[in-house]
């Protein structure tokens, strides 16, 4: 499957510019607090659930200005918290004070991550980059996650608003080949498990039910 994206005269930049625009002035709320707060309260809350546990390390590919990480430490006092993004503009302005390391989801190999995470995110990133980068991205992120990785991707059946810039227009059997070849279950709500941890969950956690026979599909 090749992914299909919108063709742009320059290499797209994420400078200050591009997050005023989409960030802060965006009126469809992409980096509103209360719209990103509900989005950390979900993962954490669910991290936790798989965990057994608390969470207590994160993992936050593609970053952007690290706007996860203020969120989470304000729930969870003492949490550790990485960011990674690809932008120079962030990681100059916010990497020293908020953990932010310059790299793309191709990169995650070579950074330095040693360790693995109980919460590895991905938020608003997968759907802008092509088709070797997200195998690469996906198959780092597994192996670094602990519990449970945030996952948001959108496909070409979803109405998107907002920054059509770069958009790879991949459907959503195609996300599903990626996120299988990645070795990771989905769990609905952009939520995705490792198959070992999966192993603990019992079967309607996982969403592992079969349609009933005689019902038609969508």
């Amino acid at each position: 499957m090749t992914a299909r994206a919108s063709r742009t005269a320059e290499p797209k930049r994420y400078d200050a510019e591009y997050f005023e625009r989409w960030y802060r002035r965006s009126a469809i709320g992409v980096g509103h607090r209360v719209f990103v707060e509900r989005k950390v309260r979900l993962a954490l809350a669910a991290a936790d659930f798989v965990l057994g546990r608390p969470a207590r390390s994160v993992l936050d590919v593609g970053c952007g200005e690290g706007t996860w990480r203020a969120i989470l430490r304000r729930l969870r006092p003492g949490i550790s918290y990485v960011g990674v993004d690809s932008s120079a503009y962030a990681i100059a302005r916010w990497g020293r004070t908020r953990r932010l390391k310059l790299g793309g989801l191709a990169d995650l190999e070579r950074l330095g991550l040693a360790r693995r995470y109980d919460l590895v995110v991905c938020a608003d990133v997968l759907h802008y980059v092509d088709d070797a980068v997200a195998r690469a991205g996906l198959a780092s992120m597994a192996r670094r996650a602990v519990g449970l990785a945030f996952v948001e991707a959108f496909t070409s059946a979803d109405a998107i608003e907002g920054d059509r810039d770069g958009f790879q227009d991949r459907s959503p059997a195609g996300y599903a080949r990626l996120f299988a070849a990645a070795r990771l279950l989905p769990l609905g709500l952009h939520l995705y498990v490792t198959r070992e941890r999966a192993a603990t969950l019992v079967a309607l956690e996982r969403g592992a039910c079969q349609r009933p026979r005689g019902l038609r599909g969508d």
